[in-house]
């Protein structure tokens, strides 16, 4: 969706910045377009159908004459899920509203005309929406409130620019593609300030927070916020209540017009997610097991060897969690080939916006996701699991709980990409360690706080509260980004608000009760998993091991530097000669903040700005 208020603009003779802006987003919504377009108000959407296929067209518009459009009062564009609509829409018609499609759309339209902007506290789901009030002439911005649909806006002298990703407003004239020192400080340092949208001029909504623009400016109001509050359950009580919670998010999250799958990668929470989907499903009478999609590498079996972050491969726990559940199996096989072929890491550039780069994993993603478009349209994940219950190894090693910095950066340091980063000077070039200390106090500033909570379970609190608000928006908006791109959309049944508020506030001695990671959530899903996914260890997104994709990484920096190359205006010759310098393997296999990422993030560096045709100003 994407969108432009303009006060002192007849945005009726605007219709081809429309519809460039428009054009932008057809990889997240292939399936249908439409633009509403007023005086002072113009407003896209290309669709996805997920829910009421014939019926959710976009704009949609709500009136009050007797055909529901004409004297329009609202218009809507919306993105993403409401998961409690079917009982907003009884409470609805009980209020005397009438309703013309089946669509969670048209709830999400009639509950603003009920309720005003007080609607985004009854939803469930996962959205980002933005409604013109015709009556007010006021726009309203919404998202949702882990923030896992993303939403941009970018004020204009007499009103404001807006899209459901950056490359949206790009395309309009007034919003130019500038990226200064913070922008580069917020890319290489991983810190996901909240709001911060890297392009100068450029904001986020940030999750749980509206935006209302009017001719007397624009205001922004949080609706929702994670708060401190008594734990009074004890632990049996606590299982069963997440367990419980995690059964009605799942078959919630299950309602669509369209197929429906897992990902699975055979660790715990994707696991669960899909042993409780079939459970579910079984229950409904389905007749087809649910598909269940995991991502492998050719060769990866017998090339794999443990280390810091893997200990073991995947696909043999997946393959055993889909007997186990009677899910059917699905495995994407991959190869260096697919990704470094230029239009997929073309592909994935132009979803994402930014240079950010977690190695080969991004590119990996984005393929799993096209394979699984071609037989479902929807998936669910495990995501933000980890962030929830204490997955990462930073929640679980002294160390790493006592250092003063985010969590993820901790783990990293010796022989890693903050380490890279230092050799090739860029680390001190854009001062990322004042950024980091800046943004790591404003973080820490907000977290809520319980009366009388002190020592560990304090500490605990504060890397809760971290991981989930920027971490976890940071892999929230990778995942949103690469299946969007292929027309898939991934629901995240562990963002749930009513699961994050319980869960946050669950002391650590719960959720580390068995002395592991993740207590809870096993426990909550013990008689589902087989033995051998309950006892493994936490094994991130998988990552090729194949020597030969580094030594074609290293050609490729290689080939640039010779070139008029936009990365050496914040890296020069010298230094990344120095990267080049490393011994082949001293790169450790992928992840964020590896070393082998850097020289990935400096090669998509200098295709963004090319592509993109940013201007860096330093």
């Amino acid at each position: 969706m994407t969108g432009w208020v303009g006060f002192r603009h007849d945005l009726t003779r605007h219709q081809d910045t429309l519809a460039a802006m428009n054009a932008t987003m057809a990889c997240r919504g292939p399936d249908d377009e439409g633009s509403w377009t007023s005086p002072h108000a113009a407003l896209a959407h290309r669709r996805l159908s997920i829910i009421d296929l014939d019926g959710g067209h976009q704009p949609m518009v709500a009136g009050t004459g007797t055909l529901g459009t004409d004297n329009p009062a609202a218009v809507l564009v919306y993105t993403g899920e409401i998961y409690n609509f079917r009982e907003l829409r009884a409470e609805l018609r009980g209020r005397g509203h009438r309703f013309r499609t089946e669509s969670d759309t048209e709830v999400v339209l009639r509950s603003y005309l009920e309720w005003g902007e007080r609607c985004a506290e009854r939803f469930n789901g996962m959205y980002a929406f933005a409604i013109w009030d015709v009556r007010e002439e006021e726009l309203l911005l919404v998202r949702d409130r882990m923030g896992v649909k993303p939403l941009y806006y970018y004020p204009t002298e007499d009103g404001v620019l807006f899209g459901s990703e950056p490359k949206a407003i790009l395309a309009h004239p007034q919003a130019p593609a500038v990226v200064d020192a913070d922008g580069l400080r917020e890319i290489f340092s991983v810190v996901q300030t909240p709001g911060h949208a890297v392009f100068r001029g450029m904001h986020q909504v940030r999750p749980g927070t509206m935006v209302r623009v009017s001719r007397r400016g624009l205001r922004e109001t949080r609706y929702w916020r994670l708060v401190a509050r008594e734990h009074t359950d004890d632990l049996a009580t606590t299982i069963g209540t997440v367990r419980e919670l995690l059964e009605d998010i799942i078959e919630r999250q299950l309602f669509a017009d369209v197929p429906v799958g897992t990902l699975l990668s055979g660790g715990l929470d994707s696991s669960a997610v899909t042993a409780l989907a079939m459970q579910k499903l079984t229950e409904q009478g389905a007749p087809d097991p649910l598909r269940a999609f995991s991502v492998d590498f050719s060769g990866h079996g017998s090339r794999f060897r443990p280390n810091i972050q893997w200990e073991d491969p995947d696909t043999p726990f997946a393959v055993e969690v889909a007997a186990f559940t009677g899910a059917e199996h699905v495995t994407v096989l991959l190869d260096n080939a697919d990704l470094l072929d230029t239009e997929v890491r073309r592909a994935v550039l132009r979803a994402q916006d930014l240079p950010i780069s977690t190695g080969d994993m991004e590119y990996s993603l984005y393929l799993l996701c096209k394979e699984l478009r071609k037989q479902v349209k929807v998936a669910l994940s495990g995501e933000a699991a980890d962030e929830l219950f204490g997955g990462y190894t930073w929640f679980h090693e002294p160390d790493a709980v006592k250092t003063a910095c985010f969590p993820w950066h901790s783990p990293f340091r010796g022989g890693g990409g903050i380490d890279t980063l230092r050799l090739i000077g860029l680390w001190d070039r854009l001062d990322l360690t004042g950024y980091v200390e800046q943004r790591y106090a404003e973080a820490l500033a907000e977290v809520p706080r319980l009366d009388g909570e002190t020592g560990h379970e304090a500490r605990m609190r504060e890397l809760g509260y971290l991981n989930l608000t920027r971490w976890e928006t940071f892999l929230l908006d990778r995942k949103d980004r690469m299946s969007m791109a292929a027309g898939l959309e991934v629901r995240v049944p562990f963002c749930d608000h009513r699961l994050v508020e319980y869960v946050f506030n669950t002391p650590w001695s719960m959720k580390n009760f068995d002395g592991r990671e993740k207590s809870l959530l096993r426990a909550a899903v013990r008689d589902l998993l087989p033995k051998s996914v309950l006892d493994r260890k936490k094994s991130p997104y998988p990552s090729t091991q194949d020597t030969r994709y580094e030594r074609e990484l290293r050609r490729r920096l290689e080939g640039i530097i010779t070139a008029d190359a936009p990365v050496l205006q914040l890296v020069p010759e010298a230094d990344l000669r120095k990267l080049l310098a490393v011994p082949e393997g001293g790169y450790r296999v992928g992840g964020l903040w590896t070393a082998r990422s850097i020289p990935e993030r400096l090669l998509e560096f200098n295709a963004w700005v090319t592509e993109y045709g940013v201007r860096v100003e330093l």
